[in-house]
Protein backbone atom coordinates (compact mmCIF):
# COMPACT_ATOMS: atom_id res chain seq x y z
CA UNK A 1 0.00 0.00 0.00
CA UNK A 2 1.19 3.49 -0.88
CA UNK A 3 -0.17 5.98 1.68
CA UNK A 4 0.02 8.98 -0.67
CA UNK A 5 -2.60 7.28 -2.87
CA UNK A 6 -5.27 7.20 -0.16
CA UNK A 7 -6.41 10.78 -0.84
CA UNK A 8 -6.14 11.15 -4.61
CA UNK A 9 -8.79 12.82 -6.75
CA UNK A 10 -11.60 10.62 -8.04
CA UNK A 11 -13.07 13.20 -10.43
CA UNK A 12 -11.09 15.34 -12.86
CA UNK A 13 -12.71 18.27 -14.60
CA UNK A 14 -11.80 19.15 -18.18
CA UNK A 15 -13.38 21.99 -20.17
CA UNK A 16 -15.99 19.78 -21.87
CA UNK A 17 -15.88 16.55 -19.87
CA UNK A 18 -15.70 15.13 -16.39
CA UNK A 19 -13.33 12.20 -16.07
CA UNK A 20 -14.22 10.26 -12.94
CA UNK A 21 -13.73 6.98 -11.18
CA UNK A 22 -16.50 4.48 -11.80
CA UNK A 23 -19.16 4.17 -9.11
CA UNK A 24 -21.52 1.38 -8.21
CA UNK A 25 -24.45 1.56 -10.59
CA UNK A 26 -22.42 2.80 -13.60
CA UNK A 27 -22.71 -0.63 -15.23
CA UNK A 28 -25.81 0.28 -17.27
CA UNK A 29 -24.15 3.37 -18.75
CA UNK A 30 -21.00 1.36 -19.48
CA UNK A 31 -23.05 -1.41 -21.12
CA UNK A 32 -24.84 1.12 -23.37
CA UNK A 33 -21.54 2.76 -24.34
CA UNK A 34 -19.95 -0.56 -25.28
CA UNK A 35 -23.02 -1.78 -27.20
CA UNK A 36 -23.28 1.50 -29.14
CA UNK A 37 -19.63 1.13 -30.15
CA UNK A 38 -19.47 -2.64 -30.61
CA UNK A 39 -18.17 -2.53 -34.18
CA UNK A 40 -15.44 -0.01 -33.25
CA UNK A 41 -14.32 -2.00 -30.21
CA UNK A 42 -14.57 -5.46 -31.79
CA UNK A 43 -10.98 -5.76 -32.99
CA UNK A 44 -9.38 -3.43 -30.45
CA UNK A 45 -10.90 -4.26 -27.06
CA UNK A 46 -12.15 -7.87 -27.07
CA UNK A 47 -11.93 -8.17 -23.26
CA UNK A 48 -13.96 -5.00 -22.80
CA UNK A 49 -16.65 -6.37 -25.11
CA UNK A 50 -16.74 -9.61 -23.17
CA UNK A 51 -16.97 -7.74 -19.88
CA UNK A 52 -20.10 -5.91 -21.10
CA UNK A 53 -21.95 -8.78 -22.80
CA UNK A 54 -24.99 -7.94 -20.65
CA UNK A 55 -25.89 -5.36 -18.00
CA UNK A 56 -25.03 -7.62 -15.06
CA UNK A 57 -21.59 -8.40 -16.50
CA UNK A 58 -21.01 -4.69 -17.11
CA UNK A 59 -21.89 -3.85 -13.51
CA UNK A 60 -19.55 -6.59 -12.29
CA UNK A 61 -16.77 -5.14 -14.48
CA UNK A 62 -17.37 -1.68 -13.00
CA UNK A 63 -17.17 -3.06 -9.47
CA UNK A 64 -13.95 -4.93 -10.28
CA UNK A 65 -12.42 -1.67 -11.57
CA UNK A 66 -13.56 0.11 -8.41
CA UNK A 67 -11.96 -2.64 -6.31
CA UNK A 68 -8.74 -2.37 -8.34
CA UNK A 69 -8.71 1.39 -7.68
CA UNK A 70 -9.11 0.92 -3.93
CA UNK A 71 -6.39 -1.75 -3.88
CA UNK A 72 -4.03 0.46 -5.98
CA UNK A 73 -3.83 -2.11 -8.80
CA UNK A 74 -5.20 0.05 -11.60
CA UNK A 75 -7.18 3.24 -12.15
CA UNK A 76 -10.14 3.32 -14.53
CA UNK A 77 -12.11 6.44 -15.40
CA UNK A 78 -15.36 6.94 -17.23
CA UNK A 79 -15.51 10.01 -19.43
CA UNK A 80 -18.76 11.95 -19.04
CA UNK A 81 -19.98 14.67 -21.39
CA UNK A 82 -20.67 17.97 -19.59
CA UNK A 83 -23.71 18.78 -21.74
CA UNK A 84 -25.60 15.48 -21.75
CA UNK A 85 -24.10 14.00 -18.55
CA UNK A 86 -23.81 10.72 -20.50
CA UNK A 87 -20.84 8.38 -20.49
CA UNK A 88 -18.90 8.89 -23.71
CA UNK A 89 -15.64 7.04 -23.12
CA UNK A 90 -13.17 5.36 -20.82
CA UNK A 91 -9.50 5.71 -19.85
CA UNK A 92 -7.60 2.98 -18.01
CA UNK A 93 -4.26 3.14 -16.21
CA UNK A 94 -3.23 -0.50 -15.86
CA UNK A 95 -0.30 -2.92 -15.74
CA UNK A 96 1.18 -0.72 -13.05
CA UNK A 97 4.65 -1.62 -11.86
CA UNK A 98 5.08 0.35 -8.63
CA UNK A 99 8.79 -0.55 -8.44
CA UNK A 100 9.65 1.80 -11.33
CA UNK A 101 6.83 3.13 -11.25
CA UNK A 102 5.39 2.78 -14.76
CA UNK A 103 2.03 1.92 -16.29
CA UNK A 104 0.11 1.44 -19.51
CA UNK A 105 -2.81 3.52 -20.77
CA UNK A 106 -5.82 2.38 -22.75
CA UNK A 107 -8.73 4.52 -23.91
CA UNK A 108 -11.69 4.75 -26.23
CA UNK A 109 -14.32 7.33 -27.13
CA UNK A 110 -17.90 6.96 -28.33
CA UNK A 111 -18.19 7.16 -32.11
CA UNK A 112 -20.51 10.19 -31.93
CA UNK A 113 -17.95 12.17 -29.88
CA UNK A 114 -14.79 11.20 -31.77
CA UNK A 115 -12.83 13.72 -33.79
CA UNK A 116 -13.81 16.67 -31.58
CA UNK A 117 -10.74 16.80 -29.35
CA UNK A 118 -12.59 15.38 -26.34
CA UNK A 119 -10.28 12.39 -25.94
CA UNK A 120 -7.18 14.58 -26.15
CA UNK A 121 -8.66 16.94 -23.57
CA UNK A 122 -9.67 14.09 -21.25
CA UNK A 123 -6.37 12.26 -21.65
CA UNK A 124 -4.36 15.38 -20.78
CA UNK A 125 -6.37 15.66 -17.57
CA UNK A 126 -5.60 12.03 -16.72
CA UNK A 127 -1.90 12.56 -17.53
CA UNK A 128 -1.71 15.37 -14.97
CA UNK A 129 -3.35 13.05 -12.42
CA UNK A 130 -1.00 10.19 -13.29
CA UNK A 131 2.25 12.14 -13.11
CA UNK A 132 1.36 14.46 -10.21
CA UNK A 133 -0.82 12.34 -7.93
CA UNK A 134 0.15 8.75 -8.72
CA UNK A 135 3.77 9.83 -9.27
CA UNK A 136 4.19 7.48 -12.20
CA UNK A 137 7.55 7.94 -13.97
CA UNK A 138 6.64 6.47 -17.37
CA UNK A 139 3.48 5.75 -19.32
CA UNK A 140 3.14 3.66 -22.44
CA UNK A 141 0.37 3.31 -24.97
CA UNK A 142 0.19 0.27 -27.22
CA UNK A 143 -1.94 0.69 -30.35
CA UNK A 144 -2.53 -1.43 -33.42
CA UNK A 145 -0.20 -0.26 -36.16
CA UNK A 146 -3.15 0.90 -38.29
CA UNK A 147 -4.93 2.76 -35.43
CA UNK A 148 -3.80 6.16 -36.66
CA UNK A 149 -6.46 8.05 -34.65
CA UNK A 150 -5.19 6.68 -31.35
CA UNK A 151 -1.59 7.43 -32.30
CA UNK A 152 -2.60 11.01 -33.22
CA UNK A 153 -4.21 11.52 -29.80
CA UNK A 154 -1.10 10.13 -28.10
CA UNK A 155 1.19 12.47 -30.08
CA UNK A 156 -0.98 15.50 -29.24
CA UNK A 157 -0.47 14.60 -25.57
CA UNK A 158 3.32 14.39 -25.92
CA UNK A 159 3.85 10.65 -26.45
CA UNK A 160 6.64 9.59 -28.81
CA UNK A 161 6.89 6.44 -30.86
CA UNK A 162 9.32 4.06 -29.20
CA UNK A 163 9.04 1.09 -31.51
CA UNK A 164 7.02 -1.54 -33.29
CA UNK A 165 6.15 -4.89 -31.77
CA UNK A 166 5.71 -7.54 -34.43
CA UNK A 167 2.87 -10.07 -34.11
CA UNK A 168 2.01 -8.58 -30.71
CA UNK A 169 -1.81 -8.74 -30.80
CA UNK A 170 -4.23 -11.44 -31.92
CA UNK A 171 -7.27 -10.13 -33.78
CA UNK A 172 -10.68 -11.77 -33.24
CA UNK A 173 -10.27 -13.62 -36.55
CA UNK A 174 -7.11 -15.28 -35.21
CA UNK A 175 -4.45 -13.45 -37.23
CA UNK A 176 -1.55 -11.75 -35.49
CA UNK A 177 -0.87 -8.07 -36.08
CA UNK A 178 1.78 -5.54 -35.15
CA UNK A 179 1.43 -2.85 -32.51
CA UNK A 180 3.09 0.52 -32.06
CA UNK A 181 4.57 1.32 -28.67
CA UNK A 182 4.45 4.98 -27.62
CA UNK A 183 5.90 6.41 -24.42
CA UNK A 184 5.88 9.51 -22.26
CA UNK A 185 8.05 10.13 -19.21
CA UNK A 186 7.21 12.23 -16.20
CA UNK A 187 10.14 14.51 -16.97
CA UNK A 188 8.94 15.11 -20.53
CA UNK A 189 5.42 15.85 -19.34
CA UNK A 190 6.52 18.21 -16.58
CA UNK A 191 9.22 19.82 -18.75
CA UNK A 192 12.05 18.74 -16.47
Amino acid sequence: MLPHLLNIDTALVAPRTVVRRFREGDGSAFYELVQENHSRLFGLFPQTLESARDKDSAEWYIRERLSDWLMQREYTFGIWDNNSAGMIGMIRIFRIDWKVPKAELGYFMDKDFSGKGLMTESLRTVLRFTFHQLRIEKLIIRTLSDNVASQRVARKCGFRREGDLRDDFRLPGGELTDTVLMGLTRGEFLGI
